[in-house]
């Protein structure tokens, strides 16, 4: 039985379910009626995964193939039944652009909780989130999107809570259409546990208040971004959840039908396949599942606004039965099938630990791409030079939209903007650790400095961690405001790690997925505002140049109706490269000539891009314009704030292009100021 009618069922009521069956667990079943589960449909949670944690596990702790022999009620998580949630607000302002949209990497709780213009019950918390401050920040930055990390109930790993540690990014969802509490605000009077930066703090602790407020605010924080003029996209995780492996707890999904809702390893069915890296995967692959997946994200969508989904180890939820990723997978099917879905954005993380599990550029059309080459790529060029992906070949195919993943099968058509491009996310360094760290330094992790990423592609600039060296301070602040123009400089659809747009940093903490602290926290106090500046009029610059943000693929060849290529490429100083010179091991310098098409927009400028990654200056040559007259230099990566130093308009000529910088020169002047101070 799958579904039942209770009468005179009414809100407020709790409760929970037993689950007959045999104890098998070589068989993959795991029934244990002493077990109170929580119901998967839940949309609040009464309780809390804390305490004695062996008392939620399904089997013995004594004898793990033996069931656990004590009733659980008095503490298992149940759901309380709500009223009927009321649908979603249409929007009132349009939707960005799709070339136009930039995308910031948001953590709810790390953005606000140290923001000294939000008041003080308020950070930490949806209602933060949608302040006017933070508002306002990214209006300034130009950002168009925020994509926020899991915000569904999630349930701490055993191992986290031993340590006092918890899942601060939130990628152990137990309770999906339930608002994570945590980030409510606390009942007037009491005291929440993420309100006092400075005092004692438990990342696992909230209220019922909190449990019952939450998911309004949520509705809330979303319908005020969106009535700003913001999408707002969710991190979802479906392909494993917090039950983690065979040790793990019994809360839920694993006590009710344990065989349909995991994969289970063929060889022993006691034992779960483990293609997420935390223990188990959700086998999408079984009706239910896939069913209950479209019921979440329909659910996210009608009643709480959210405008596409990024999706965790996208590749999981596209494994067939056998475990065999499919293009035409039904969940992919699905998606496209939904009258609801089908309008929202879909965001995959192309890959998974599973047997052929990265499938970046394999995802149907219409889906974006998170681009980790693009992200090694514009690292190695400005920090590795001595990695073969600094080489130009590899920069040019990136600032071109990476075609060699988004255009290679014409049974699936799709544009650079498929391309998801990022310099830094949440898993990695920040980028200003980019930039002042060789190495990882996890310590606080409490697993010996393992954890995290070994190959980050960074350079600490001559000095390891945090330094009073002017000269080391200053080659930083010059990296990290290269390696921003060339991320917005590529073609497809920029992301920025939230925080890096004020400096940002975790101390060479590459791993910080368990740091609900000052560590994950941003700081507001000593924000870059230099910086933000910066990235602001790099944005405006993006938006307001159409070669810039164009959203087809460079040909390099003639256009009618005049014949004019393009793109040009060159190295600086005018010279035209050679196939040696795109894979010269030493000089990597670039020139890029975009020319859009006067067919599609007669008042179309010419944009010329300089990228000299050395350590010493280069003469450069100013091509004659193919639109328009003069040259205008519109950014100068050397400086703080990206404005160039005031020179006149030129036709063409030559300049000296300094070490470590980027340059953009358009064909018209700014109609308006490209940012806000």
């Amino acid at each position: 039985m799958w579904h039942g009618w209770l009468a005179g069922a009414r809100p407020g009521w709790v409760y929970g379910w037993r689950a007959h069956g045999p104890w098998v667990p070589a068989q993959g079943l795991r029934f244990n009626p002493q077990r109170v589960l929580l119901d998967p449909y839940a949309h609040e949670v009464v309780g809390r995964y804390a305490g004695d944690l062996s008392r939620h596990l399904g089997h013995d702790p004594l004898d793990p193939d033996r069931p656990h022999p004590q009733d659980n009620a008095p503490l298992a998580l149940k759901a309380r039944v709500v009223a009927p949630e009321p649908a979603s607000p249409p929007r009132r302002t349009p939707l960005p652009t799709p070339e136009q949209r930039v995308v910031a990497e948001v953590h709810v709780k790390s953005a606000t909780m140290l923001h000294p213009g939000i008041p003080k019950a308020l950070r930490g918390t949806y209602a933060g989130l949608a302040h006017p401050v933070m508002i306002d920040h990214w209006r300034r930055l130009g950002v168009t999107t925020l994509e926020l990390l899991p915000v569904q109930m999630r349930a701490d790993e055993a191992r986290l809570q031993a340590q006092g540690l918890a899942n601060h990014w939130g990628y152990s969802t137990l309770a999906y259409f339930a608002a994570e509490p945590r980030y409510a605000r606390a009942a007037s009077g009491s005291h929440a546990a993420h309100a006092t930066p400075g005092g004692s703090h438990n990342p696992a602790a909230f209220s019922a208040h909190q449990a019952a407020h939450a998911g309004a605010e949520l509705r809330h924080a979303i319908a005020t971004l969106r009535d700003a003029g913001f999408e707002v996209w969710l991190d979802v995780v479906f392909n494993h959840t917090a039950e983690t492996d065979e040790l793990g707890p019994t809360l839920s999904f694993r006590g009710l039908a344990n065989r349909h809702w995991y994969r289970l390893d063929p060889e022993d069915a006691a034992l779960y396949v483990n293609w997420a890296g935390c223990g188990n995967t959700l086998n999408l692959a079984e009706p239910m599942v896939l069913r209950f997946v479209m019921d979440v994200l329909r659910h996210w969508v009608t009643h709480y606004g959210i405008d596409g989904f990024r999706f965790d180890l996208a590749t999981a939820l596209a494994r067939g039965g056998a475990g065999e990723f499919e293009a035409g997978a039904a969940f992919f099917a699905a998606l496209q099938a939904d009258p609801v879905l089908r309008r929202v954005t879909w965001v995959a993380e192309p890959w998974d630990l599973g047997p052929g599990g990265y499938r970046a550029g394999e995802f149907p059309a219409g889906w974006l791409e998170w681009n980790d080459r693009c992200r090694d790529a514009l690292r190695a060029y400005w920090l590795r030079p001595q990695d073969e992906r600094a080489r130009r070949a590899e920069l040019a195919t990136r600032l071109a939209g990476s075609s060699d993943r988004f255009n290679v099968d014409p049974r699936r058509p799709r544009s650079p903007l498929a391309s998801l491009n990022y310099v830094t996310s949440h898993d990695g360094f920040t980028l200003r650790d980019v930039v002042s760290y060789n190495q990882r330094h996890n310590h606080a992790n409490g697993e010996h400095n393992q954890d995290g990423h070994a190959d980050n592609l960074s350079w600490n600039g001559g000095l390891e961690g945090p330094t009073d060296d002017a000269g080391v301070q200053a080659r930083r602040q010059r990296l990290q405001r290269a390696l921003l123009a060339t991320l917005l400089l590529c073609r497809g659809t920029p992301m920025l790690l939230g925080g890096d747009d004020i400096g940002h940093s975790q101390r060479g903490n590459n791993n910080a997925y368990c740091q609900d602290t000052p560590l994950s926290w941003w700081h507001w106090a000593e924000a870059d505002a230099a910086l933000s500046a910066y990235v602001a009029r790099l944005i405006g610059l993006r938006r307001s140049v159409r070669a810039l943000h164009a959203p087809h693929w460079l040909r390099g060849s003639a256009q009618a109706p005049d014949s004019v290529p393009d793109v040009r490429w060159a190295t600086p100083d005018g010279r035209e490269l050679s196939p040696a010179d795109w894979h010269h091991p030493h000089e990597r310098a670039l020139r890029v000539h975009l020319v859009p098409s006067a067919q599609d927009d007669a008042q179309a400028e010419d944009a010329l891009l300089f990228l000299n990654p050395g350590d010493t200056d280069l003469p450069a040559e100013l091509p004659p314009p193919a639109r328009t007259r003069q040259w205008w230099c519109r950014l100068d990566s050397t400086q703080p704030r990206g404005e160039p130093l005031q020179t006149p308009p030129v036709a063409a000529g030559t300049f000296c292009l300094p070490a470590r910088s980027v340059q953009v020169w358009c064909g018209w002047p700014p109609a308006a100021p490209e940012f806000r101070p």
